[in-house]
């Protein structure tokens, strides 16, 4: 593991500069690949800071969650995990032009690795983790299929979330719905007070997200299952209130 390095990598990427809940976030972006977009913001909005000041995200990309949690959660202090050094150099350049550097550090880490100084080290923990979803892929950019495609098993992201937080402390995901099965399989012996929270394109149809929260350590507690937010007001219509203000940079309130 490494502070974000302090130089640009030796071949650059082309990027983009995009912005975030009403342009109040900017991100800097590989052109090609991967790219952060609604399910790091609906990430981000899930967060609260009655769950703690000192906040993790792995797997943290370019940090399109990162920042905007970072914008909307002014008290506390993040550091992202990313195993791509491309990505921690354009994330520190987008901590630098958000006015947030003092708050927020980034690192090289691998999920798949736990380093014993990390152990109980934060307050609260979460990550979007890449995942393959069949039917439909794209083909990534050159040097991208790590951030995108799930090389590293969901297993060893849960493990590396669970290893950073504190006892008692909070993580959250976001994933596709087919693989809630698996989260809870990783989830309920470490874990209690485990709330789900579909995400679904509009109000009838499946979800193909879901939002998972726990606390780390404890042994009892219910598991809720939440009635969850539909983004869209009908198929193909127009984006629902709840998700326009989570977009925007709003609190999305587990319900």
């Amino acid at each position: 593991m490494s502070k974000a390095p302090p130089g640009a990598p030796s071949d650059p990427p082309a990027v983009t500069r995009d912005g975030f809940l009403n342009g109040a976030v900017t991100v800097m972006q590989p052109a090609e690949g991967y790219r952060g977009g609604m399910d790091a913001v609906m990430l981000a909005a899930s967060l609260n800071i009655e769950r703690g000041l000192s906040i993790a995200e792995a797997g943290a990309g370019a940090g399109v969650a990162l920042f905007c949690a970072a914008h909307r959660l002014a008290p506390a202090s993040f550091t992202g995990f990313e195993r791509e050094r491309s990505l921690v150099f354009l994330a520190a350049e987008s901590a630098a032009l958000n006015g947030v550097s003092q708050r927020v550090r980034l690192e090289t880490a691998d999920v798949a690795r736990r380093p014993p100084d990390l152990e109980n080290l934060f307050d609260q923990s979460y990550s979007n983790p890449p995942f393959f979803e069949p039917g439909h892929v794209r083909q990534p950019g050159e040097g991208k299929v790590a951030s995108y495609i799930a090389q590293t098993p969901l297993r060893e992201w849960i493990l590396f979330l669970l290893h950073v937080t504190r006892p008692k402390g909070s993580l959250t995901l976001i994933h596709r719905a087919a693989a809630l099965a698996d989260i809870l399989a990783e989830l309920q012996p470490r874990a209690g007070e485990i709330e789900v929270m579909p995400i679904r394109p509009a109000p009838g149809e499946p979800a193909h997200r879901v939002l998972v929260r726990c606390r780390k350590g404890l042994r009892r507690g219910p598991l809720t299952l939440y009635d969850g937010l539909d983004l869209h007001a009908r198929a193909g219509g127009p984006v629902t209130g709840r998700a326009a203000e989570a977009l925007a940079g709003a609190e999305l309130e587990w319900r």
